[in-house]
């Protein structure tokens, strides 16, 4: 058969081919975020970013509260304490953490979690895949893109993207193939400076009640015990969250399983890794402290001067 006949079979038996034009209106009707009639992900020539108000919201929100919890543990309990060693590894410890934790919420909100090219389900494209006779390929009727094996439509980030496992309004994206291991880093932090946070919060709620509250903090009792009430709920909230979330993600890519995937309990078409195999496709090569190092892969390009006088930067 020729490739116009396989074509034809394709569309009488699985009509899931249209034209540009039906594409260009599934564009507009569903909304495009690199721009109308965009074809390409969002990120070339740019960063990727969702325009979700909840997930902005929500990523704002994250970023106060570890700043909230680095200002109570660095000047609420330790620099009035009168242990300089112990303020200084505490402290170094602490915000080497927050800083990894935010790295991680960065990487994994602005990295392209794997989103099929929007739009690509054009016969001339089609054409170009040379299938053999009988095979039949499936498209996404809201993105009008050629929806691979594994792969699901967001609703929030209109497109479809490669083994998402689930779609995160705290870091404002979806988790999917490109960047669930920034994902699991960001959980492991947190989970990491809420621990760290606690066993603070412990040790200065000792301290301040065997001395007087004056001498343990600058600010007034009330208002530090205040500070430290709300730091504890916010630890607790947070660890039992990220803990959680962290042991999800790990049993997942040990089982190379999506949480969709096991949620709709679907039977596994394709071949499955074995634990250490999915452990090395999420975060890359042999184990090693590149593994937990959020900074990993990111590079910093200097384009040059456009026309437009300015320099660009690509990431």
């Amino acid at each position: 058969m020729s490739s116009g006949h396989r074509l034809r079979d394709v569309e009488q038996h699985h009509p899931l081919l249209g034209d540009r034009g039906s594409c260009g209106d599934e564009d507009d009707e569903e909304g495009v975020l690199g721009g109308a009639g965009a074809s390409e992900p969002p990120h070339r020539g740019g960063l990727w970013f969702i325009q979700d108000g909840c997930g902005m919201v929500c990523a704002v929100v994250t970023w106060f509260l570890v700043l909230y919890a680095d200002f109570v543990v660095t000047f609420v309990m330790l620099l009035p304490s009168r242990s300089f060693w112990y303020a200084v590894l505490n402290g170094v410890a602490f915000n080497a953490l927050a800083v990894l934790a935010l790295a991680s919420h960065l990487r994994t909100m602005l990295t392209d979690p794997g989103a099929v090219p929007k739009g690509n389900a054009t016969k001339k494209y089609m054409e170009s895949l040379q299938l053999k006779p009988g095979e039949v390929i499936y498209k996404c009727p809201k993105c009008c893109s050629i929806k691979p094996e594994r792969a699901h439509h967001c609703s929030i980030c209109r497109r479809c993207i490669r083994k998402m496992d689930h779609h995160c309004p705290w870091v404002n994206n979806c988790v999917g193939e490109n960047n669930q291991r920034f994902f699991v880093l960001f959980t492991m932090y947190i989970a990491l400076i809420s621990t760290h946070a606690l066993a603070l919060c412990g040790y200065q709620f000792i301290t301040c009640v065997k001395v007087q509250w004056n001498e343990c903090s600058d600010f007034s009792p009330p208002v530090t015990v205040l500070l430290m009430i709300f730091l504890c709920l916010e630890g607790l909230l947070f660890l039992t969250f990220t803990a959680v979330m962290f042991g999800t993600q790990v049993h997942s890519i040990c089982n190379d399983e999506t949480e969709i995937e096991r949620l709709k309990n679907e039977k596994p078409t394709w071949e499955r890794h074995t634990r250490w195999e999915g452990m090395r496709t999420v975060f890359g090569g042999r184990p090693s402290l590149l593994w937990i190092n959020p900074f990993a892969g990111l590079r910093l390009r200097r384009a040059g001067r456009s026309r437009r006088s300015g320099v660009e930067f690509a990431v």
